[in-house]
Protein backbone atom coordinates (compact mmCIF):
# COMPACT_ATOMS: atom_id res chain seq x y z
CA UNK A 1 0.00 0.00 0.00
CA UNK A 2 1.46 3.33 -1.02
CA UNK A 3 0.05 6.85 -1.35
CA UNK A 4 -3.30 7.11 0.40
CA UNK A 5 -6.27 9.01 -1.04
CA UNK A 6 -6.85 10.63 2.35
CA UNK A 7 -4.78 13.41 3.91
CA UNK A 8 -5.79 14.11 7.49
CA UNK A 9 -4.43 13.32 10.98
CA UNK A 10 -7.09 10.65 11.37
CA UNK A 11 -6.03 9.01 8.11
CA UNK A 12 -2.37 9.08 9.12
CA UNK A 13 -3.09 7.42 12.47
CA UNK A 14 -5.25 4.82 10.75
CA UNK A 15 -2.39 4.11 8.35
CA UNK A 16 -0.05 3.72 11.32
CA UNK A 17 -2.44 1.17 12.82
CA UNK A 18 -2.59 -0.69 9.49
CA UNK A 19 1.21 -0.82 9.35
CA UNK A 20 1.44 -2.11 12.93
CA UNK A 21 -1.02 -4.86 12.06
CA UNK A 22 0.87 -5.87 8.91
CA UNK A 23 4.24 -5.89 10.69
CA UNK A 24 2.77 -8.15 13.39
CA UNK A 25 1.13 -10.38 10.79
CA UNK A 26 4.39 -11.04 8.93
CA UNK A 27 6.18 -11.60 12.24
CA UNK A 28 3.62 -14.31 12.96
CA UNK A 29 4.07 -15.75 9.45
CA UNK A 30 7.85 -15.98 9.85
CA UNK A 31 7.44 -17.68 13.23
CA UNK A 32 5.31 -20.52 11.86
CA UNK A 33 7.08 -23.84 11.36
CA UNK A 34 4.57 -24.88 8.72
CA UNK A 35 4.33 -22.29 5.88
CA UNK A 36 0.75 -23.23 5.04
CA UNK A 37 -0.37 -22.27 8.55
CA UNK A 38 1.30 -18.89 8.18
CA UNK A 39 -0.41 -18.44 4.83
CA UNK A 40 -3.83 -19.29 6.28
CA UNK A 41 -3.28 -16.67 8.99
CA UNK A 42 -2.21 -14.13 6.36
CA UNK A 43 -5.35 -14.77 4.31
CA UNK A 44 -7.60 -14.50 7.39
CA UNK A 45 -6.13 -11.23 8.66
CA UNK A 46 -6.10 -9.61 5.22
CA UNK A 47 -9.76 -10.51 4.67
CA UNK A 48 -10.69 -8.86 7.97
CA UNK A 49 -8.60 -5.74 7.28
CA UNK A 50 -9.99 -5.26 3.79
CA UNK A 51 -13.57 -5.51 5.03
CA UNK A 52 -13.27 -3.36 8.17
CA UNK A 53 -10.21 -1.13 8.35
CA UNK A 54 -10.43 2.61 7.48
CA UNK A 55 -7.21 2.26 5.44
CA UNK A 56 -8.59 -0.63 3.39
CA UNK A 57 -8.08 -0.21 -0.36
CA UNK A 58 -11.69 -1.28 -0.83
CA UNK A 59 -13.95 1.79 -1.31
CA UNK A 60 -15.96 2.40 1.90
CA UNK A 61 -19.31 1.72 0.25
CA UNK A 62 -18.15 -1.74 -0.83
CA UNK A 63 -16.56 -2.97 2.39
CA UNK A 64 -19.56 -4.42 4.18
CA UNK A 65 -20.18 -6.97 1.43
CA UNK A 66 -16.53 -7.66 0.63
CA UNK A 67 -15.51 -11.30 1.03
CA UNK A 68 -12.05 -11.29 -0.57
CA UNK A 69 -9.33 -11.06 -1.63
CA UNK A 70 -9.28 -14.27 -3.66
CA UNK A 71 -6.23 -16.52 -3.99
CA UNK A 72 -4.87 -19.56 -5.73
CA UNK A 73 -4.64 -22.64 -3.53
CA UNK A 74 -1.40 -22.79 -1.56
CA UNK A 75 1.32 -24.41 -3.66
CA UNK A 76 4.42 -25.60 -1.79
CA UNK A 77 6.39 -25.50 -5.07
CA UNK A 78 6.00 -21.70 -5.11
CA UNK A 79 7.98 -21.34 -1.88
CA UNK A 80 11.62 -20.83 -2.84
CA UNK A 81 14.98 -19.86 -1.44
CA UNK A 82 16.74 -17.35 -3.68
CA UNK A 83 20.44 -16.71 -4.00
CA UNK A 84 21.13 -13.00 -3.63
CA UNK A 85 23.98 -11.42 -5.54
CA UNK A 86 25.06 -7.77 -5.57
CA UNK A 87 24.19 -5.83 -8.70
CA UNK A 88 25.45 -2.58 -10.13
CA UNK A 89 23.72 0.22 -8.27
CA UNK A 90 21.19 1.82 -10.59
CA UNK A 91 18.59 4.41 -9.65
CA UNK A 92 15.16 3.94 -11.16
CA UNK A 93 12.23 6.28 -11.26
CA UNK A 94 9.64 3.53 -11.41
CA UNK A 95 6.32 4.44 -13.04
CA UNK A 96 3.24 4.40 -10.84
CA UNK A 97 -0.47 4.09 -11.43
CA UNK A 98 -0.62 7.90 -11.13
CA UNK A 99 1.22 10.72 -12.87
CA UNK A 100 4.40 10.67 -10.78
CA UNK A 101 7.26 8.19 -10.42
CA UNK A 102 8.84 6.74 -7.27
CA UNK A 103 12.60 6.54 -6.78
CA UNK A 104 14.23 3.19 -6.08
CA UNK A 105 17.77 1.86 -6.34
CA UNK A 106 18.59 -1.57 -7.68
CA UNK A 107 21.10 -3.10 -5.29
CA UNK A 108 20.97 -6.87 -5.89
CA UNK A 109 19.38 -9.72 -7.82
CA UNK A 110 17.58 -12.80 -6.52
CA UNK A 111 18.10 -16.01 -8.51
CA UNK A 112 15.88 -19.08 -8.14
CA UNK A 113 14.22 -21.91 -10.05
CA UNK A 114 10.49 -22.02 -10.73
CA UNK A 115 8.52 -24.21 -13.13
CA UNK A 116 11.76 -25.85 -14.22
CA UNK A 117 13.37 -22.58 -15.25
CA UNK A 118 16.19 -20.59 -13.77
CA UNK A 119 14.84 -17.10 -13.13
CA UNK A 120 16.03 -13.81 -11.71
CA UNK A 121 14.35 -10.77 -10.19
CA UNK A 122 15.91 -7.43 -9.37
CA UNK A 123 15.76 -6.23 -5.77
CA UNK A 124 15.07 -2.55 -5.20
CA UNK A 125 15.78 -0.28 -2.25
CA UNK A 126 13.40 2.57 -1.54
CA UNK A 127 15.28 5.85 -1.80
CA UNK A 128 13.68 7.50 1.19
CA UNK A 129 14.09 7.87 4.94
CA UNK A 130 15.14 4.52 6.39
CA UNK A 131 14.78 2.75 3.05
CA UNK A 132 13.33 -0.68 2.52
CA UNK A 133 13.42 -3.71 0.21
CA UNK A 134 10.81 -3.68 -2.54
CA UNK A 135 10.14 -6.64 -4.86
CA UNK A 136 7.41 -6.22 -7.49
CA UNK A 137 6.94 -8.62 -10.39
CA UNK A 138 4.76 -9.56 -13.32
CA UNK A 139 4.33 -13.05 -14.76
CA UNK A 140 2.51 -14.88 -17.54
CA UNK A 141 -0.79 -14.75 -15.60
CA UNK A 142 -0.74 -10.93 -15.39
CA UNK A 143 -3.72 -9.45 -17.18
CA UNK A 144 -5.73 -12.68 -17.07
CA UNK A 145 -5.79 -14.52 -13.74
CA UNK A 146 -3.81 -11.86 -11.87
CA UNK A 147 -3.60 -8.07 -11.89
CA UNK A 148 -2.24 -6.79 -15.19
CA UNK A 149 0.24 -4.29 -13.74
CA UNK A 150 1.85 -6.92 -11.54
CA UNK A 151 1.93 -7.92 -7.89
CA UNK A 152 4.15 -7.32 -4.86
CA UNK A 153 6.00 -10.01 -2.95
CA UNK A 154 8.17 -8.00 -0.53
CA UNK A 155 7.79 -4.43 0.69
CA UNK A 156 9.65 -4.24 3.98
CA UNK A 157 8.96 -0.56 4.65
CA UNK A 158 5.30 -1.62 4.94
CA UNK A 159 6.04 -4.84 6.84
CA UNK A 160 5.83 -7.36 3.97
CA UNK A 161 8.92 -9.39 4.82
CA UNK A 162 9.26 -13.18 4.61
CA UNK A 163 12.80 -13.18 6.03
CA UNK A 164 15.96 -15.11 5.23
CA UNK A 165 17.04 -18.72 5.61
CA UNK A 166 20.76 -18.58 6.16
CA UNK A 167 22.06 -16.26 3.47
CA UNK A 168 19.19 -16.99 1.08
CA UNK A 169 16.08 -14.85 0.65
CA UNK A 170 12.69 -16.48 1.21
CA UNK A 171 10.45 -15.95 -1.80
CA UNK A 172 7.04 -17.52 -1.23
CA UNK A 173 4.86 -16.50 -4.16
CA UNK A 174 1.79 -17.73 -2.27
CA UNK A 175 2.11 -14.39 -0.44
CA UNK A 176 2.12 -12.33 -3.65
CA UNK A 177 -0.48 -9.59 -3.35
CA UNK A 178 -2.07 -6.89 -5.46
CA UNK A 179 -1.21 -3.20 -5.08
CA UNK A 180 -3.97 -1.08 -3.58
CA UNK A 181 -4.58 0.69 -6.89
CA UNK A 182 -5.95 -2.57 -8.28
CA UNK A 183 -8.99 -2.04 -6.03
CA UNK A 184 -9.37 1.74 -6.22
CA UNK A 185 -7.57 4.08 -8.68
CA UNK A 186 -7.38 6.79 -6.01
CA UNK A 187 -4.39 4.91 -4.62
CA UNK A 188 -1.02 5.46 -6.30
CA UNK A 189 1.26 2.43 -6.54
CA UNK A 190 4.61 1.71 -8.22
CA UNK A 191 4.35 -0.83 -11.03
CA UNK A 192 6.57 -3.80 -11.89
CA UNK A 193 9.47 -2.63 -14.11
CA UNK A 194 10.42 -4.55 -17.29
CA UNK A 195 13.35 -6.35 -15.63
CA UNK A 196 10.94 -8.06 -13.22
CA UNK A 197 8.59 -9.53 -15.79
CA UNK A 198 8.75 -13.33 -15.64
CA UNK A 199 7.90 -15.48 -18.66
CA UNK A 200 6.39 -18.27 -16.54
CA UNK A 201 2.99 -18.56 -14.90
CA UNK A 202 3.03 -17.90 -11.17
CA UNK A 203 -0.30 -19.46 -10.21
CA UNK A 204 0.10 -18.64 -6.53
CA UNK A 205 -0.88 -15.71 -4.37
CA UNK A 206 -3.64 -13.18 -4.90
CA UNK A 207 -5.80 -13.29 -8.02
CA UNK A 208 -7.22 -10.41 -10.04
CA UNK A 209 -9.77 -8.39 -8.01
Amino acid sequence: MWSSPENSPGAELALLDWKRTIFKLYEDVRAQREPTEGWKRWVEVRRHLFATHPQSPIPPQDRSGFDGPTYFEYDARARLLADVAPAESLRYDIPTSGEDTMSFRRFATASFELAGQGLELELYWLEGYGGGLFLPFRDATSGTETYGAGRYLLDTVKGSDLGMQGDRLVLDFNFAYNPSCSYDPRWVCPLAPPANRLNVEVRAGEKVP
